[in-house]
Formats: structure tokens, C-alpha cells, sequence
């Protein structure tokens, strides 16, 4: 089982880089960073956890690409990946070639984790309702797909719409690093992640056993082989029963939960997650 983990990394936690050379040193398999652009002061939308006041790490996370890119000069081997990234708050030009560059600099380390966002307030600022964001986030990562793939690439869409352009580098993964989109399980996610991902990121890793089959039935609908997808349990806590049960459903990796905070405070939650490797 590889170990991976999540920390919220913002400008008063331990540095990315630091995290992921330790994470490195102890052989973890990977280090994920999410995304918020901002957090809007009018805080219509309650928070995710069900807690009357939104932590204040979301207002101060850092960006994810320019953080990864640090970490990726300090690393050899730990993949670097977002944790997620929300697209429907991205240009996907400019993104498509961030997260190129990311993986050329990194020798083809970077994991790309996808989502659709859960805070109205802050796409609206981004100019769209939270109904579209379905919408906007496939055209854009099929539109990133088609940037990272082809010579040439073009998109025509109802959100992204241009002509046949260079755009350069190309990620060192071909045709695309991985992209794994996160979120509950239900028609819709599975629909997505059979039409333009590489794999499901369950949030908690709740109900993966019971869904599984779901997605299989959506990769076969599509014309994919379900064993080519992967399953990435993600932000789960360190138990050793909980990893040992996913590993028991054939999943390989699961992506552990680190607090928003400073080095004395991660070290030894990472020493402690170094004796789960196996």
C-alpha cells in the first residue's frame, strides 16, 4: 500500500517544499495541495464540514501549482499532485500549460486531482452558479486534455471555444498526467470520471466499497476497461484497520490527512504515517 498525504497549505503552515522532502525521506508516495482562489467575505455558502465557521486555512491557502513547483525542486521520486484543483476557477489555457511545466520540471511527477467546488460565493465571483460547474469543469479539463495531447489542439464548447494552436511544453506523461476526479459517488461523478479522467478520488473514502460496481457499470457504459481506472481514497485519518480494509478491495494507494500547521506539529504525524508503508 502506498501512503500519500493532504495537507491545507497556506502561508502560516509548514513550507510545501519542507513537507515534501520530509514526506520524501520517509517514504510516502505522494504530497497533494487543494485549491481555494479566495473565500468571499459573505459567506452564503455553509461550510463543507457541517461547522458554524469555515476554518481559517481556506482563506489562506496557497496556490497549488506554484506550490508543487517549489516542492518539486527539492524532490526526486514523491508525486506531486493537486488536492483538488477547481477548474471552473481556472483559465484552462494558462492552467493546462502551469500544469505541463509542473510536469516537465518534475520528470513527470505531477497528479492532477480535479474538482467541481462546493462554495457558491466563490464561483460566482468566477462568473458562474453552482449548477454549471459540472459543465465548465468537463469542457475545460477535455479542453486541457486536448492541449497536453496534441500538436495542434482546438476546442469548440459552450465555456471554452479556440482554434487550432501551438502549445507547448507537453506534459512528460503522455498522452496526459493522471487526473483523478474527486468528489462523492453517484451517476454524475462516475459519468465524468469515465468520460475524461484516469480515476476517482472519494473525499473521507466513505462508501467505496458499495460503489465500486457503480463504476465499473459507468466505465463500461463509456467503452472503458473499468481496471484502468483507479481509486484514490483521499483525506482519510491514519487508521491501520481502515488502510488494510482498502487494500483488501485491490486499491493501492490512499491519500492521508495532515493538520493545517507548522513542522513540530507534522513531523511526528509523519513519522507515525512512515510505519504504515508497506
Amino acid at each position: 500500500m502506498q501512503l500519500g498525504v493532504i495537507m491545507f497549505a497556506t502561508d502560516l503552515t509548514m513550507p510545501i517544499p519542507d513537507l515534501a522532502r520530509a514526506a520524501e525521506a520517509r517514504g510516502l508516495s505522494s504530497v497533494f495541495a487543494p485549491e481555494h482562489t479566495h473565500i468571499p467575505v459573505s459567506r452564503l455558502t455553509p461550510p463543507p464540514d457541517g461547522e458554524a465557521e469555515l476554518p481559517d486555512f481556506y482563506r489562506r491557502t496557497l496556490d497549488p501549482l506554484v506550490a508543487l513547483g517549489a516542492a518539486a525542486a527539492v524532490t526526486d521520486r514523491i508525486r506531486l499532485g493537486t488536492g483538488v484543483i477547481l477548474p471552473a476557477q481556472r483559465e484552462p489555457i494558462v492552467t493546462a500549460k502551469a500544469i505541463a511545466t509542473l510536469d516537465l520540471l518534475s520528470a513527470g511527477r505531477t497528479v492532477v486531482g480535479v474538482g467541481f467546488g462546493w462554495n457558491a460565493d466563490e464561483l460566482a465571483h468566477h462568473g458562474f452558479d453552482l449548477p454549471e460547474r459540472r459543465a465548465v469543469v468537463r469542457e475545460r479539463v477535455l479542453a486541457m486534455r486536448a492541449l497536453w495531447r496534441d500538436d495542434v489542439a482546438e476546442f469548440h464548447g459552450e465555456y471554452v471555444d479556440f482554434g487550432p494552436s501551438w502549445s507547448w511544453p507537453k506534459p512528460v506523461q503522455r498522452p496526459a498526467p493522471p487526473v483523478l476526479i474527486g468528489g462523492a459517488a453517484g451517476p454524475k461523478l462516475f459519468a465524468a470520471v469515465a468520460e475524461y479522467g484516469d480515476g476517482w478520488m472519494p473525499i473521507g473514502g466513505g462508501g467505496v466499497r458499495a460503489a465500486l460496481p457503480d463504476l465499473d457499470r459507468a466505465a463500461e457504459a463509456a467503452g472503458r476497461d473499468p481496471a484502468t481506472l483507479r481509486v484514490v481514497p483521499f483525506g482519510i485519518i491514519a487508521d491501520p484497520g481502515r488502510i488494510d480494509y482498502y487494500a483488501g478491495l485491490g486499491i493501492d494507494e490512499v491519500v492521508l490527512r495532515l493538520p493545517s500547521g507548522p513542522a513540530d506539529a507534522v513531523l511526528p504525524l509523519l513519522d507515525a504515517y512512515a510505519g504504515l508503508v508497506t
